[in-house]
């Protein structure tokens, strides 16, 4: 099996999905995203600067009511062009982007999300069971990012650096829960707790993991922000 390769970090006039766009920046990075006809969406908090040309206006969301209770975002940003806009979060890390093509879709971890064109659809679904409940981190809900008829463009934000890997049919890996970011629906995961009840850790703790099976894409991030960090 392959390893995860680290993504490229650095992006510039980069075309998709009728937007043009940048990724600069090593600590803290920036996105710079060019909008002519295409406009994109994101969380309201992530803007860093605009053109005054650009209008900025609300995007509702479906389940909105769901969001609310556990705490995430009910609404999201919107920009329409001409004019070009800028996004960073708030925190060291590293940003990619998705290119998704028509009819494809692809499932994140909650607080990963940044942007996306307007052609991308977006849903979410709760993760069942304690055990995501308590040692997920943030990875108690997940987003779907999905295109119809046209392609579309995601940009996700990932602590530390981001890793991909592709897995093969059957083939898996063991992620530390709050290491993933992004994975594609053909890939499942399933939650594995193990007992330490030898050596030093004889007192009965235990290791928790999120096991991945392919095929498909996978990525992580090197550096996993807990709950009280990651919550935005």
């Amino acid at each position: 099996m392959a390893v995860p390769e680290l993504l490229a970090t650095h992006v510039v006039d980069e075309k998709y999905a009728g937007v043009t766009y940048h990724i600069q920046g090593e600590l803290v990075p920036v996105l710079q995203v060019e909008m002519a006809q295409t406009g994109i969406y994101f969380e309201h908090h992530v803007l860093l600067w605009k053109d005054p040309a650009v209008n900025v206006g609300i995007k509702a969301l479906k389940g909105a009511f769901k969001r609310m209770i556990s705490g995430m975002p009910i609404f999201m940003t919107q920009a329409a062009g001409p004019g070009r806009i800028a996004l960073s979060r708030d925190g060291p890390g590293h940003i990619m982007a998705l290119h998704l093509q028509a009819g494809q879709s692809v499932d994140v971890r909650e607080h990963q999300f940044i942007a996306a064109s307007d052609s991308v659809d977006f849903t979410f679904r709760r993760v069942q069971g304690v055990a995501n409940m308590l040692f997920s981190g943030t990875g108690f809900f997940i987003d779907t990012f999905s295109t119809q008829q046209q392609e579309g463009i995601v940009w996700l934000h990932g602590y530390g650096n981001i890793f991909e890997i592709t897995l093969g049919a059957g083939e898996q890996i063991d992620i530390e829960p709050g290491g993933w970011i992004y994975k594609d629906p053909g890939v499942t995961m399933e939650t594995k707790m193990q007992k330490l009840s030898t050596g030093f850790f004889a007192s009965g703790g235990q290791m928790v993991w999120n096991r991945f099976t392919g095929p498909g894409r996978l990525a992580l991030q090197s550096m996993y922000m807990p709950l009280e960090f990651g919550g935005e």
